[in-house]
């Protein structure tokens, strides 16, 4: 017969493998997003959000290139489980380093000093997340 202690590890053993470690179940949120919304609503709001944040921080410069740009990059941040935003790879594009060899560290800067979001949540515990969005440039 299995000891209590033995039958109580299994049960946690078999939990810990029911758990899809690869998925939250709140993402990272803004204040003026639904915490009771749906997963993808809350996603949408969170994307949503960060992009129109970085949108109204990149009015402030002006961007100048020599000839028209249309591309898109990729932005890798976290978000860790305090809220904290920390870029961790943005696309190098030649042809936009060249002509806006700022832009990075602009990008970097608006996601720095845009308010932090509640963190994602696992099992109600604040996570770290990573996400990948792309970023359209166009200049004409």
């Amino acid at each position: 017969m299995a000891s209590t202690e033995s039958k109580t590890q299994k049960i946690v053993e078999d939990e810990l493998r029911g758990i899809d470690w690869n998925d939250v179940d709140q993402y990272p949120l803004f204040e003026g997003c639904d915490e009771t919304a749906a997963k993808l609503e809350q996603r949408m709001c969170f994307e949503n959000t960060l992009l129109q944040n970085l949108a109204m921080s990149l009015q402030e410069f002006h961007f100048m290139t020599e000839s028209e740009l249309e591309t898109t990059i990729y932005l890798d941040f976290l978000v860790d489980n305090q809220g904290v935003i920390t870029v961790v790879n943005i696309d190098k594009n030649p042809v936009l380093e060249a002509q806006l060899p700022q832009f990075s560290g602009i990008i970097t800067k608006g996601l720095k000093s845009m308010p932090n979001p509640a963190p994602a949540l696992k099992r109600g515990v604040p996570v770290k997340t990573r996400f990948r969005l792309p970023l359209q440039v166009t200049t004409k």
